[in-house]
């Protein structure tokens, strides 16, 4: 860990193509007297990888999908040392000094790299989520030191903003915020009929396929539940959401005196990202990030009802079920998520895929990291053929 006063803060970014790799770069890049950006990961977006190679000259370029890797190996500068495959993120937090490593991957491949960094007592932001859902109790016994695990979404972020020099045993709630989605106000028929083109147009925040249907179908904010107990030590009576729909407020945090603290922002990840990548400092960012005056906010709050979108009902009975339930929810949504976005079902038969998997296999409780990932396949397998199964019936019924 480097100390906060010294001059340049040496990063490591997995995930650098997305679209949190984009808001962490773009912080890096207005501060470049305080970040030092020396490894560059990705898994196979070897197109989007290469100009940042040539823009922030970093000494480490990893790529997880080996035919990426040949692509980009002829046109990268001959100072840039590239490393490929299923342990390039390993091998690159071992070969340069480096203060601060960043995860903004999705999946499960990070896990072993993310143990790693928090065993070198290294800084670490996380915006994968699957890492705290899947693997959340062999991850958090690694932590070091406090602050040490930084969250980057902005949810999270916000609660841990709320929690800087409080103590965990005074909170009586926490409440993550979601936007609702663009399907919000629709009714049951018309969730029937929404397509691909439609749930990936979100109404505040740009992000990857995956995330965008998640929202949609507010799964993410089920999950966004699980993993903010993990962080937070919290049993699920205590976390929960809210709608607003204009994402200026983040989160709140009860206290057990009765005060409430709330983050308030534009629906901006480079605030996030600064953040945590800062800590414990904030940086000055651009004007256009500021809020406009108190009275122009006009803030309205919703409950969110779980009867109308079954993804986040699911999510939190995963959660209260414990065990295998919530590394069952993310395996089944992963491939529920990808039929609907391949046209092979429909956008709430998303929910049925997820609850059948979830009744066939969520009861199990995994004793090994080792046994989650099994398990998270497994999962990944039954929904496979369940969809499969769905699309025969429904051909046969026709």
């Amino acid at each position: 860990m480097k100390d906060s006063r010294q001059d340049v803060i040496r990063l490591a970014l997995m995930g650098a193509t997305g679209s949190v790799g984009s808001s962490v770069l773009d912080v890096c890049r207005r501060f470049p007297e305080r970040f030092q950006v020396e490894v560059l990961a990705a898994h196979s977006n070897d197109s989007a990888l290469l100009p940042l190679v040539y823009e922030f000259r970093p000494a480490l370029v990893a790529l997880y999908d080996e035919k990426a890797a040949g692509r980009i190996c002829p046109d990268l500068p001959a100072d840039v040392h590239l490393l490929t495959g299923p342990d390039s993120l390993r091998e690159a937090l071992g070969q340069v000094p480096l203060d601060h490593v960043v995860f903004a991957t999705s999946g499960t491949e990070a896990i072993p790299a993310l143990l790693d960094a928090l065993d070198a007592s290294l800084d670490v932001s996380l915006a994968n989520k699957e890492s705290l859902v899947v693997a959340g109790q062999w991850v958090m016994p690694h932590i070091r030191h406090p602050h040490q695990l930084r969250p980057l979404d902005s949810e999270h972020s916000a609660l841990w903003q709320c929690l800087r020099g409080e103590s965990l045993s005074s909170i009586t709630k926490v409440w993550l915020t979601a936007s609702g989605g663009p399907f919000l106000d629709f009714t049951p028929e018309e969730m029937k009929r929404v397509t691909p083109a439609d749930a990936l147009s979100h109404p505040v925040w740009s992000m990857g396929a995956k995330v965008t249907v998640d929202s949609a179908t507010l799964m993410n904010k089920g999950i966004e539940i699980i993993e903010a107990m993990r962080l937070f030590s919290l049993p699920l009576a205590q976390v929960d959401a809210v709608i607003q729909r204009k994402s200026l407020v983040h989160g709140f945090v009860a206290f057990v005196d009765g005060a409430v603290k709330a983050l308030v922002s534009q629906p901006d990840m480079r605030l996030s990202a600064a953040a945590a990548l800062a800590f414990p400092e904030r940086l000055l960012l651009e004007e256009s990030l500021a809020l406009p005056d108190p009275w122009l906010w006009n803030l309205s709050f919703e409950k969110l009802d779980g009867s109308r979108f079954p993804c986040f009902r699911l999510a939190r009975e995963a959660a209260l079920g414990g065990g295998g339930a919530p590394i069952v929810l993310v395996g089944a949504d992963e491939v529920a998520v990808a039929a609907f976005l391949n046209g092979l079902i429909t956008f709430t038969a998303i929910g049925d895929v997820v609850e059948a998997t979830l009744s066939s296999l969520g009861g199990e409780t995994p004793s090994t990291l080792e046994d989650a990932l099994d398990l998270l396949d497994r999962s990944r397998q039954y929904a496979r053929s369940f969809v499969c199964g769905s699309r025969a019936e429904r051909r046969y019924l026709l």
